[in-house]
């Protein structure tokens, strides 16, 4: 088994960011999270360049090498192939998993797909869908997600009971309510600005692995 499925079997920490703005102060903040704990990173924003968001991919599929950790492009496919990324993320108003798959799988890549669910019958479309892995959420209400009803913690015991693929508590997740989540049946959680806005985001990805290994 080659490291990369080892990782992906056994993570538990999924650090998402939603970068503003190209900095070396951003890349400094994505190793330090894999060096904390994050088992996976997602390269997320919604207002760089797509220049930018290649220049900080590189960057960041180095980093997450040397750390053997996994690095995951959030909705763009050809991103992701062209970073040689580990994954791809993708959001209920994106391309289905199985064109995703096939649109890697021409180019000679295997992505591993996960996709965002704020439902169980949104969960189950996506397993049959053959996503790799589910977020479920937002668990909490974010800024990251504006409008966005929480999905609470409701949906989160659902998932524990009937999803039967990897799945990952995703949403307004910090050091506060985290232990809710974990109770409420939650194995893996992905945090962003619980990492990525603190002071020390190795700290805090440390804090977070913690609690899940409690």
């Amino acid at each position: 088994m080659k490291w990369q499925e080892r990782v992906f079997k056994a993570f538990t920490l999924y650090a998402v960011t939603n970068l503003t703005m190209e900095s070396t102060e951003s890349v400094g903040k994505i190793e330090s999270a894999y060096r904390g704990g994050a088992d996976i990173v997602q390269l997320r924003s919604k207002v760089l360049t797509d220049a930018a968001l290649l220049r900080i991919g590189e960057k960041t599929s180095r980093i997450a090498k040397r750390y053997r950790k996994l690095f995951v492009v959030n909705d763009r496919v050809d991103l992701a192939i062209a970073l040689n990324a580990d994954g791809v993320h993708l959001g209920q108003e994106d391309m289905p998993v199985a064109v995703a798959r096939t649109i890697a799988r021409r180019a000679g890549v295997r992505l591993r797909i996960g996709k965002s669910t704020s439902r169980i019958s949104e969960a189950r479309v996506a397993i049959r869908e053959g996503a790799d892995y589910i977020g479920v959420g937002p668990v909490y209400a974010t800024p990251t997600k504006p409008g966005r009803v929480p999905a609470g913690l409701d949906y989160v015991r659902q998932a524990a009971t009937h999803v039967t693929i990897p799945w990952v508590a995703i949403g307004g997740i910090d050091p506060r309510n985290v232990r809710a989540v974990l109770e409420a049946g939650a194995t893996r959680i992905a945090a962003v600005r619980a990492v990525f806005a603190a002071t020390d985001p190795a700290a805090a990805a440390r804090a977070f692995k913690q609690q899940l290994e409690r």
